[in-house]
């Protein structure tokens, strides 16, 4: 993120008219695609969204930013109730809340939220006090990190438990531990990082490597790590994706572009002692791929590879920003992606990712949803299948 690309808000003039109610979307979808139902639910311009059934009614509930927004009776009545939880500050353009990552810090058996910030330099959690408890929720410093692009939570230690781990670009990389009730641990892992973050086996010894933009993070054990500087991401994604793709036992990444144009698989290839990357091109007409998951949501017990363009990263300092804004899902066949489409057009039309989205199965079909926010707001697109 750069602070001095700040520019008035483009105004998102017909938004709400666009898409005030539920919108079904795909009209010429091709055979096999998914269909998705758009359901708006509000202007607000928080970059992150994440699911906690607040109220223990056993439906997932949204949270995002200042308000949780509660899982209605009725899809045309969903999220139409909403409540205050926080007071984000604001800066320019930008609030400053960039993950909603659930976690039980306090040990009541309640998610709370973990957040962070760029302009503060403060990882922070909010203490869920329920549906009725005092508004907003309580806030709790966690540590002064600096600036904050975004938030993750991996199981790093391999106990079953995640850890908070933040992108916190051109400062030292860290990860915090949870060892017992509001008491969180810092672990150093590197003296400095880039833009962009990842966690997965590289070499496949049974542990959990730490991917940045100059290189991956070999875990030693005992928390020690050391750089393999094997390649050079630029400005990647947060998450960067590790998995097998092609089935040869060796881990592959998938890398968004976060503030340039590209989205791409680098394939790990190895000769002897030897590693090396081959990068293969999964989409180079959109910029902004900066956040993105990587789950089965057709059904067919294959991932899929859910993305699309933050709306306005940078504002308009990013090459594409004024490019229409897109919403995706790409299948795999085992060599190659496919591109579909959830949302695709100008701003109001098109949809953003935000800095930090949930996949959830907000009504009880068995197929995850899409929730994402954003500075073109917050909308539900419901997984109606193929």
């Amino acid at each position: 993120m750069n602070v001095n690309r700040l520019t008035p808000t483009l105004c998102l003039v017909g938004l709400s008219l666009l898409t005030a109610s539920t919108t079904r979307l795909n009209p010429t979808r091709a055979p096999g695609e998914l269909k998705f139902a758009r359901h708006f639910v509000a202007a607000e311009s928080f970059e992150s969204v994440g699911i906690i059934d607040v109220n223990k009614d056993g439906k997932p509930d949204i949270v995002s930013g200042d308000f949780w927004y509660e899982n209605g009776e009725e899809r045309k009545n969903s999220f139409r109730k909403r409540k205050l939880i926080g007071d984000q500050k604001r800066f320019s353009e930008y609030y400053d809340d960039f993950s909603t990552i659930p976690l039980d810090v306090d040990g009541d058996g309640d998610q709370d939220v973990v957040t962070g910030g760029w302009f503060s330099g403060t990882l922070r959690w909010l203490e869920n006090n329920g549906p009725e408890g005092k508004q907003p929720w309580p806030e709790h410093e966690i540590a002064q990190v600096g600036n904050v692009e975004t938030t993750r939570a991996w199981d790093v230690d391999g106990d079953g438990k995640v850890e908070i781990v933040p992108n916190n670009p051109g400062k030292p990389l860290k990860y915090f531990t949870l060892q017992k009730p509001n008491t969180f641990r810092q672990v150093p892992v590197a003296p400095t990082q880039g833009h962009g973050l990842g966690f997965g086996d590289i070499n496949g010894d049974g542990k959990g490597d730490f991917i940045v933009s100059n290189g991956w993070l070999e875990n030693m054990g005992n928390e020690r790590w050391e750089l393999r500087k094997e390649f050079d991401l630029g400005t990647a994604s947060v998450p960067i994706i590790v998995t097998d793709l092609n089935g040869d036992k060796l881990a592959d990444m998938i890398v968004g572009q976060g503030h340039s144009y590209g989205l791409h698989w680098y394939e790990q290839k190895r000769t002897g002692n030897t590693r090396t990357w081959v990068k293969h091109s999964i989409d180079e007409k959109n910029s902004q791929y900066h956040s993105m998951e990587w789950a089965d949501i057709d059904g067919d017990k294959r991932p899929e590879l859910i993305t699309g363009k933050r709306f306005r990263a940078h504002n308009d300092g990013d090459p594409g920003c004024y490019d229409d804004v897109g919403l995706y899902y790409f299948t795999w066949d085992g060599k190659t992606f496919t591109k579909h489409t959830v949302a695709y057009g100008p701003a109001g039309v098109g949809k953003g990712t935000g800095i930090y989205f949930a996949l959830a199965d907000l009504r009880g079909t068995g197929r995850p949803d899409i929730v994402v926010a954003g500075k073109d707001g917050l909308t539900v697109f419901f997984n109606e299948g193929k």
